[in-house]
């Protein structure tokens, strides 16, 4: 009994020494520093709004690539008459549903979303939810010059705004929700696109033109990967598309890269300024907002019809185009084909946005500079490697349209394959993000330094 006492004694003098308590001490204080943070309530709710966001993206995915566009291409490739009455037709019914069932039919995709991260802590209408979500299908769905980004980004911020509602109890705060909320559209994003970096990357990218909202930089990565995992189990983890071809590059390329660069960061701007002056126009408009969905419809299937008259085949510059990034990527157009196409689709992607389609113009742009960048290649360069005249093409577009030069470029190493190419897709992306200036095809974009003022 002594000796157990007397052990006893000895281990509680060995915690009460002064240097184990100065060092215990000095331990708890560094711990408290590492998880200051509360980083360990992430683990709970970042995989919940990935989980979901999939779900849903991965229903999205399914209804307009897998069931409705391949069906309505087709019979616009075999009818061609048809491609007008059917957008104007769509549209309108885009239109009836914004504007009966939604607060405001001009706002949607990923301008709420910016709009409500920098003035409303977050705080996204969850009862026009669905109505938003349908209005998407019928735009991109029919035929309109977008693609899915639009709605996978509302969806997945909208998902993140409505889950801090309901997780409360984790001791969330209000400044959480702007945090849920980016986190939302990195998932969703990662999960339309299979690539998981580019959604962290652009949802950090989407608030500011000069900058990145770095406190959600933990959350995005968690949901991220989950809703990546989420939708790749229903639908393969593949790249969306492929690139063929040399997988190196010489120092001159690097020359002729930035050199397009400057030349897309110029048709960028000037797209940009454009975009952002019809659809100002259009917001004013005093017609219903239906009728003026109908105006785009018809515009819209005008340049698709134009198109296909001049070169008859299995390219449009109509509906989400994933299907034409193989077209220009595997097979041989003209250098005259190639850049009639990009003036049509950036065409038909004003018509569609300007007069309040839902969704956003990423594809667009990204297929845009494609076909730039390969006819700059095959005319101007004359060189055997046109994809990676392609992907620079690609990258300097997506840089220069919405002010995202980093996702631009991981996004085609992602979503493309063309790893070998990062080099001189940074150049052209870095000239044509500088050269663009301030012209972002989002209007709700700020500049770092300007949202803290109006914070303040």
């Amino acid at each position: 009994m002594k000796t157990t006492s007397s052990r006893e004694a000895s281990r509680f003098r060995l915690f009460t020494h002064p240097v184990i308590h100065k060092y215990a001490s000095v331990a708890r204080g560094d711990f408290r520093q590492v998880y200051a943070r509360d980083l360990r309530k992430w683990l709970i709710v970042a995989p919940i709004i990935g989980l979901i966001t999939g779900l849903v993206i991965t229903g999205v995915v399914v209804i307009i690539l897998g069931k409705m566009w391949p069906t309505v291409l087709h019979y616009y490739l075999q009818h061609h008459w048809a491609i007008v009455p059917g957008l104007v037709l769509a549209f309108a019914v885009t239109g009836l549903i914004m504007q009966f069932l939604t607060p405001d039919p001009n706002e949607h995709s990923s301008e709420e979303i910016i709009r409500s991260y920098h003035e409303r802590e977050g705080d996204i209408h969850m009862w026009s939810f669905v109505p938003k979500l349908l209005a998407a299908i019928t735009t991109v769905g029919s035929g309109g010059s977008a693609a899915l980004e639009g709605p996978s980004i509302y969806g997945g911020a909208a998902i993140g705004s409505w889950l801090w509602t309901k997780l409360r109890r984790l001791r969330l705060s209000e400044r959480d929700r702007r945090i849920m909320l980016i986190c939302g559209a990195a998932a969703g994003m990662s999960a339309v696109f299979r690539a998981p970096l580019t959604g962290i990357v652009f949802a950090l990218e989407m608030p500011y033109r000069d900058d990145l909202a770095h406190e959600a930089l933990v959350p995005s990565l968690i949901a991220s990967v989950v809703s990546f995992v989420t939708l790749s189990s229903f639908l393969g983890a593949q790249p969306l598309f492929d690139f063929t071809g040399c997988t190196s590059f010489a120092r001159k390329d690097l020359y002729w890269s930035a050199l397009l660069g400057l030349i897309i960061g110029l048709v960028a701007m000037v797209f940009v300024v454009i975009f952002r002056r019809a659809r100002t126009f259009f917001v004013h408009w005093s017609l219903a907002h239906w009728m003026k969905m109908a105006i785009g419809g018809l515009l819209t299937g005008l340049c698709g019809l134009l198109f296909l008259q001049i070169y008859p085949g299995n390219l449009v510059p109509l509906g989400s185009n994933y299907e034409a990034v193989g077209e220009i990527l595997g097979k041989y157009h003209s250098t005259s084909q190639l850049i009639v196409f990009s003036v049509l689709k950036l065409a038909a992607t004003l018509f569609t946005l300007a007069s309040g389609g839902v969704s956003a113009m990423f594809v667009p742009l990204f297929l845009t500079g494609g076909s730039l960048g390969t006819a700059f290649g095959q005319s101007v360069v004359h060189g055997s490697c046109l994809n990676l005249y392609a992907a620079v093409g690609m990258a300097s577009f997506l840089a220069a349209g919405y002010k995202t030069p980093l996702a631009a470029v991981v996004f085609v190493a992602e979503a493309t394959g063309g790893h070998a190419f990062i080099i001189p897709a940074l150049i052209g992306a870095a000239v044509a993000y500088a050269i663009s200036g301030d012209a972002s095809a989002s209007g709700d974009q700020r500049l770092h330094e300007g949202a803290k003022v109006r914070e303040l």
